[in-house]
């Protein structure tokens, strides 16, 4: 599963998944991309690839705003000529409700980021990917985008919008040599799950129990996956969800 001589751009690459997939990719060989709205934590995630000798540049990026997409996907062309292998990875979630509680204003919210970025995102890269005659795309999606998500309907809404745009992707560029997939974690222990579990401490334990492997998922247990479908390993595989949830969705 080596990367030797790929680029790569990361979304969502400041923390959590997509900061240990960008580490786990330039481990295996790619020059990577990282793009964050944080500059915080795409700088650092960035720093750490190059202290450990790698390769990385951060872009600064909004992925719901059609113009800072485009403009990322030309930063990376810029810098190092191409784009093998995106990862749209970028997303946020919300506090739970239940679907008639819900906000016009929330769900807006999570929609632009988690629906519209996904698909500005396979837009550009897709263009870019067409110039070269190949590339590959893994989205990450959920389980939320398979099965009902209690109290989450926003967020389900927009993950399961994500599998649709993945297999639609998927089948439309198949033969032009771009393969998309989305890989579909149960919740897994990054930051952005903490703060959650601080609001709301029966969220964890809830989420314990009901998971056959009885534990969470960590980042980079969903990095290996998506360094399997960023690879060559998995060269007939496209359109496909790879859920990565210790046996939820098995149930």
């Amino acid at each position: 599963m080596q990367l030797d001589g790929k680029i790569a751009l990361i979304t969502g690459g400041g923390s959590g998944i997509g900061r240990e997939t960008a580490v786990l990719f330039a481990q295996h060989g790619a020059t990577l991309a990282i793009a964050d709205l944080d500059p915080a934590g795409g700088q650092e995630t960035m720093q750490m690839i190059r202290d450990a000798g790698g390769t990385a540049v951060f872009i600064q990026t909004d992925v719901s705003q059609a113009a800072q997409v485009e403009a990322m996907v030309s930063e990376v062309v810029a810098a190092y000529g191409r784009l093998d292998i995106a990862f749209n990875n970028a997303g946020i979630d919300g506090l739970p409700v239940r679907t008639a509680d819900g906000s016009e204003d929330e769900y807006d919210r999570i929609m632009a980021v988690n629906a519209k970025g996904v698909w500005l995102c396979l837009k550009y890269e897709i263009q870019q990917m067409l110039l070269q005659k190949g590339g590959t795309i893994i989205n990450t999606a959920s389980v939320a985008g398979l099965i009902g998500a209690h109290s989450m309907s926003a967020y389900a809404a927009s993950k399961h919008a994500v599998v649709g745009l993945t297999k639609t992707a998927a089948v439309e560029y198949a033969s032009k040599g771009i393969r998309v997939n989305a890989v579909c974690p149960a919740i897994i222990r990054t930051a952005m799950v903490e703060r959650a579990f601080t609001q709301l401490p029966r969220l964890e334990q809830g989420a314990i129990q009901n998971n056959p492997s009885h534990r969470l998922g960590e980042p980079h247990e969903v990095a290996q996956a998506v360094l399997w479908l960023a690879s060559d390993a998995s060269s007939f595989t496209t359109g496909a969800t790879l859920t990565v949830d210790g046996g939820l969705t098995a149930q």
